[in-house]
């Protein structure tokens, strides 16, 4: 009911509420001006009130229908929020997943493209532990500056060669020696006692080593690979 309606019902119940007062104040003999005077002020303090009542109603649903549209509106920012949320954490799972398979990735490919490790035994505690010509190889390595950890690949290494022989000599070649220099002449550039002396031998394939190689393990690890050095 709109406020014109309203007011109009409230002002016909005055009407009617004023013919009954006038009627009543004709049969009764009463001064029917004074009555219809209080009658018509009567009505419209009822049309105030009425018009009152109506406007409070409709304050009343306006805030209700206010309450509802806020609270539908703070429903809708929370099923946005938490929905922003759930992307959020599936966009986290999806990168970190993202990123393992890339760690993975480079993982596979460093442990497919890195070189053979040349030793992985175990390491001699002295040079002690040797013999002959392998214990004079392990105490001048030592003193050319390899680690003893080295040593294992220099043994697999010159024992391929000569077995540790400084008499070996590869007749169709002409390799000689422990490290089997090519030709064994070379090693007359430390003494001339490249022939019988083992030392001598050792020092020329040590320098040689690491002229080419840098490290024992590098010249077996390339040996392994190649079948020579």
């Amino acid at each position: 009911m709109s406020r014109l309606w309203s007011r109009l019902g409230a002002r016909t119940a005055a009407v009617a509420l004023l013919s009954v007062g006038v009627a009543g104040g004709f049969y009764l003999g009463e001064d029917r001006e004074t009555q219809q005077q209080g009658l018509t002020e009567q009505v419209s303090v009822e049309v105030d009130r009425a018009d009152l009542a109506y406007q409070r109603d409709r304050q009343s649903a306006h805030q209700v229908k206010f309450a509802q549209q806020r609270a539908a509106e703070y429903q809708a920012k929370l099923r946005a929020a938490q929905a922003a949320k759930e992307a959020a954490e599936r966009a986290r799972k999806a990168e970190a997943a993202a990123a393992s398979r890339k760690r993975e990735r480079e993982a596979a490919n460093e442990a497919a493209n890195a070189p053979a490790k040349p030793y992985d035994g175990p390491i001699p505690a002295s040079c002690e532990e040797f013999s002959g010509n392998r214990k004079i190889g392990c105490a001048m390595m030592i003193d050319a500056g390899f680690g003893i950890a080295e040593f294992p690949c220099l043994e697999k290494l010159w024992t391929k060669e000569s077995g540790w022989n400084h008499k070996a000599a590869n007749s169709s070649s002409g390799a000689y020696g422990i490290p089997q220099a090519l030709p064994g002449s070379k090693m007359g550039t430390v003494a001339s006692d490249w022939r019988t002396n083992p030392a001598t031998q050792i020092k020329w394939g040590l320098g040689y080593i690491k002229g080419r190689y840098k490290t024992p393990c590098g010249a077996w690890g390339y040996f392994q690979s190649n079948g020579h050095y």
